[in-house]
């Protein structure tokens, strides 16, 4: 007769979460794993097939629970929406840098082939939210254009957060975009 579980799913995602952000897919181990949640590498087998099901189920967790979607549906809709999302690229949780979905990508070559599409069918809701929200304001460029030119600005900006820069100058890079942006 099997065990009972003493552990939940999302609480094993909540906690692989943080595990994968820091170290990326290749370098996470399955030690790491299981000292983060607790579980142990039998338990984590019960639940995911295997590592790579286990981070394509945090990626997906991380998408449906990182409220950027809530952001930018925030009324009313405008640049203060674009501001708030551009401010996620600084750091999602505390102590996590950047975009855990944006960070993900910098392995694409070695992740499940899955990940790719988590990713970008995430990017087109959030295009589209953009998209509403430029519009709200009524620019003198097309909406469109301007959407894929904050995409671009998020992911340099989540991406840069990995490297030896601060919050401080990463918060003052996006307030001079939003300046730019303001006046397009």
């Amino acid at each position: 007769m099997a065990r009972p579980r003493n552990f939940s799913r999302q609480g094993v995602l909540e906690k692989a979460l943080p595990v994968f952000w820091e170290h990326g897919f290749a370098d996470t181990t399955l030690q790491d794993l299981e000292a983060a949640t607790g579980v142990n590498k039998s338990g984590l087998y019960a639940e995911f097939r295997d590592k790579d099901d286990l981070f394509l189920e945090t990626l997906r967790y991380y998408i449906e629970t990182s409220g950027i979607k809530d952001t930018l549906t925030t009324e009313p809709l405008g640049w203060d929406n674009v501001h708030s999302y551009l401010k996620v690229a600084l750091g999602c949780v505390e102590g996590q840098k950047g975009c855990f979905a944006t960070n993900s990508m910098r392995e694409f070559a070695i992740l499940p082939a899955e990940a790719h599409s988590i990713v970008q069918n995430s990017l087109k809701p959030l295009r589209q939210l953009l998209v509403k929200n430029i519009e709200a304001e009524q620019p003198r460029m097309p909406a469109g254009s301007l959407a894929d030119i904050v995409m671009t600005f998020f992911v340099g900006t989540s991406l840069e957060q990995n490297l030896a820069t601060t919050k401080t100058a990463g918060a003052r890079k996006v307030e001079g975009f939003m300046q730019i942006l303001r006046s397009l």
